[in-house]
């Protein structure tokens, strides 16, 4: 409708303008013909000290009338003196008897000095008329006034008018025609669009748009279906986590109504057993808190934007978390080498960098065995910082290594289920280094376990004492 309304402008123009200038161009040229054609007339009787019948008679016989309708010659009453439609014949005599008067405001105007055009198109015909006053030695003496009828130049500007009407309606049924196919072969292609939108917003996240050319219609049902590909994967990753924490919450919940019952429905049990029973009920209930603090760790690292940071050195905190977690290392058997070099300084906030560290050794505790080692270093590395942490443990399968940091996987379900482990935490360490710009990744370490590697652009101070990093 806005390409109609812009030709239907177009075509009112088309059809208005151009006649409209033509029919301008015309009255200029018919008055600056007219008005000489006066000026030579009144030149000519200038010459006469008085008007009379008969010396204007003979003068205006002496010239042409050029096509002229109609020529009057007044004297300063406005008592028609020269009439060219009331002629005598030749040889007939003139008859004075007859007295008539110019009553026309161009002869009026032009006996009070003015010189006087007007013209006209009606009809097909231009009509014109002129009047100018004939002066001598500064007296008006009378008036001469004109007529011109003219129907050729009429004609053709009625012929302007119509080959622009023929014109404006073939390119009307042109324009029409092409409008309907273009703007159905572009609905068509919206409508589409609009319908793949209803079927995805109703959960048919694997309906795709099949682009056509490479317009802006083709670029929009590219993002289209990139979207689409975006919102299948977190929806598959929602419903696996919804089912993977569904699972988890399940399984403590199971063991302590389990336990519960057992002790509720056993009528004389040993005081001994329900201690038993009463501990491994707490165990489970400290696994299903540790699962649900987990759980509202990686909410709000999706929901909330990065805190504000400072500079923190990794060496620092990674020797006061190693210190935590000496008790737990040495119950284990473990053994815990450093290897941490100064000036190790990164833009991010200590919990966070704790909370990193604390998972990634804690995992490499969990998992080793008894009298294995765990290896922690950080150094600079160009302009990052790495924080490796490497055991000597189980290890984790090659195919199982891009899996680690999903949430809720576990290469040895029942080996962390034993010790204590929720699925949860590579998923925390991956998430939280990604809100302060760093990378994570996991390998196998030769000759045996494995080894994760966290890097952190290095922070450098500028000089006029603003804080950056490279």
């Amino acid at each position: 409708m806005s390409y109609l309304v812009i030709f239907a402008v177009v075509l009112v123009l088309l059809n208005t303008y151009p006649v409209v200038a033509s029919q301008d161009l015309l009255f200029t040229s018919k008055r600056d013909s007219l008005k000489s054609q006066t000026a030579v007339m009144a030149s000519a009787l200038m010459e006469l000290e008085s008007l009379s019948s008969d010396q204007v008679a003979r003068v205006m016989n002496m010239l042409d009338n050029m096509g002229l309708k109609r020529i009057l010659v007044t004297d300063p009453a406005g008592l028609i003196l020269y009439d060219s439609t009331r002629q005598p014949e030749e040889g007939e005599e003139t008859q004075e008897t007859e007295y008539r008067y110019a009553l026309y405001r161009e002869v009026v105007s032009a006996l009070r000095g003015n010189d006087v055009f007007y013209s006209r198109y009606n009809d097909r015909v231009f009509t014109s008329t002129a009047a100018m006053p004939i002066v001598y030695r500064g007296m008006v003496i009378g008036a001469i006034y004109i007529l011109e009828v003219d129907r050729a130049q009429g004609e053709l500007l009625y012929s302007l008018q119509e080959n622009l009407r023929t014109i404006s309606l073939v390119i009307a049924v042109v324009t029409l025609v092409m409008s309907a196919l273009f703007s159905k072969m572009l609905t068509a292609r919206i409508a589409a669009l609009l319908r793949a939108i209803r079927i995805v917003g109703e959960g048919e996240y694997g309906h795709r748009l099949q682009p056509v050319g490479r317009d802006e219609l083709a670029q929009l049902a590219e993002e289209f279906n990139s979207l689409t590909d975006r919102l299948q994967t977190t929806e598959e990753v929602r419903r696996r986590f919804v089912s993977d924490a569904s699972h988890e919450l399940k399984t403590p919940l199971a063991s302590i109504r389990l336990l519960a019952d057992s002790i509720l429905q056993t009528d004389e049990m040993d005081p001994e057993m329900v201690r038993d029973f009463v501990g491994d009920i707490g165990s489970e209930a400290e696994r299903l808190t540790r699962i649900t603090e987990h759980l509202l760790a990686l909410t709000r690292l999706d929901s909330l934007p990065a805190g504000e940071e400072w500079a923190v050195d990794v060496a620092q905190v990674t020797e006061r978390t190693v210190a935590l977690l000496q008790p737990v290392a040495d119950a284990a058997g473990v053994t815990v080498e450093k290897s941490l070099k100064p000036g190790c300084v990164v833009l991010c906030t200590e919990d966070d960098l704790s909370q990193v560290c604390f998972n990634l050794v804690e995992n490499a505790v969990k998992y080793n065995y008894s009298g294995g080692k765990v290896f922690v270093s950080v150094y600079r590395d160009g302009d990052q910082v790495l924080l490796e942490v490497g055991d000597t443990g189980v290890g984790i399968p090659e195919e199982d290594l891009p899996k680690v940091f999903n949430r809720f996987y576990r290469v040895d379900k029942a080996r962390s289920r034993a010790a204590g482990g929720t699925g949860l935490g590579l998923s925390i360490v991956r998430d939280t280094v990604r809100r302060h710009r760093g990378w994570v990744t996991a390998r196998p370490r030769n000759p045996e376990g494995s080894l994760f590697t966290v890097g952190f652009p290095r922070y450098v101070p500028v000089q006029d004492g603003e804080e950056g990093a490279q």
